[in-house]
């Protein structure tokens, strides 16, 4: 499987799927239930911005992801 699994395409879905995020419309909920929406979202496009920043390769049949967690330039004024 890791000859023919695509690195690049799993971290592009990735980053899809963090924007698809950002994108999405809030449904009709109210309360503590769009709180809980809402939290839920912000983790959703956390997690997928950070595969979907990763650097990825396949080393002896494992999989890396690079990840660079540091704050930005633009983050640091």
């Amino acid at each position: 499987m890791a000859e023919s699994f695509d690195v690049d395409a799993m971290i592009a879905r990735f980053s899809e799927r963090a924007h698809a995020v950002k994108k999405r419309n809030l449904p009709p909920v109210a309360g503590e239930e769009r709180t809980r929406f809402i939290e839920q979202a912000q983790t959703d496009y956390r997690d997928y911005a950070i595969i979907g920043d990763a650097e990825g390769s396949i080393e002896d049949g494992i999989l890396h992801l690079r990840v660079d967690l540091r704050p930005s330039d633009d983050d640091a004024s």
